[in-house]
């Protein structure tokens, strides 16, 4: 999946051994399910910018996303959107050197804040400590930090839209837009959705909240978007709608 001049992409078989690991999903735009947590990871470049939208688990998963992700695109990782302040969602962002972070409005700080308790998380996941630990402390906070919506032009007409739409999953959820890339529109809703099992609301999460943050989801992609989850297969928005009444009929609507 490289880059064409236009911000489109074509397949072709000197791609290399990442393409194997990537789901194409509009033109210039790919994810990859990730081992261990499933959690996703996904790209979308256009003629002049390569978005990467969360980082994976580790430093060493990190450095893998943006080998691969600059192997299928052609050039080099521009940005980087964080979806929310989860260890399989930011702990590989240091391998990204020189690369400008994204974030919705406060979570920078609340990176800073749980720094221990989120080494502690991806050890009680499973993770390997020592890794957690080095990821940790080379922990990247956000420098752009997003509130309500920001925009970010890749070239050749493709579009990242980055907004605020939590809370929900955390206090800090944010979903990445991408359009005008010849291809259908393609939604990075990080953990807000997931497919491969329940929604997890964890002690950060804000559930009386979350089906409102699925309304505004629903909205910003329409019933055409392809939805990235968190974790699992890229869904619709009817899948969205059913999961937004599992949620509203477990922890109510506030």
């Amino acid at each position: 999946m490289h880059s064409t001049a236009d911000g489109g992409a074509h397949d072709g078989a000197h791609e290399g051994p990442a393409a194997a690991r990537w789901e194409r999903l509009a033109p210039g735009v790919a994810r990859r399910r990730l081992p261990g947590w499933d959690a996703t990871a996904g790209v979308a470049a256009g003629a002049s910018g390569v978005l990467v939208v969360d980082t994976g688990s580790s430093l060493r998963e990190g450095a893998e996303i943006r080998r691969e992700a600059e192997e299928l695109c052609g050039r080099r990782v521009t940005h980087i959107a964080l979806t929310h302040p989860h260890f399989d969602h930011v702990l590989g962002t240091a391998a990204f050197a020189g690369v400008r972070v994204y974030g919705a409005a406060g979570l920078a700080e609340a990176l800073s804040r749980g720094r221990e308790e989120l080494r502690a998380d991806a050890v009680r996941h499973g993770a390997d400590p020592r890794a957690a630990a080095e990821a940790c402390e080379l922990l990247v906070r956000p420098g752009h930090e997003v509130a309500g919506e920001l925009t970010l032009d890749l070239g050749g007409g493709v579009r990242a839209l980055l907004a605020a739409v939590g809370p929900g999953h955390t206090a800090h959820d944010l979903a990445v837009l991408v359009t005008g890339t010849g291809g259908p529109a393609v939604l990075f809703c990080g953990d807000l959705v997931e497919e491969s099992g329940e929604p997890q609301a964890g002690p950060d999460a804000l559930p009386a909240r979350w089906p409102a943050t699925l309304d505004r989801l629903l909205a910003l992609g329409g019933e055409d978007a392809l939805y990235v989850p968190g974790h699992g297969a890229v869904v619709d928005a009817r899948f969205v709608r059913e999961q937004r009444a599992v949620l509203a009929a477990r922890y109510g609507e506030g």
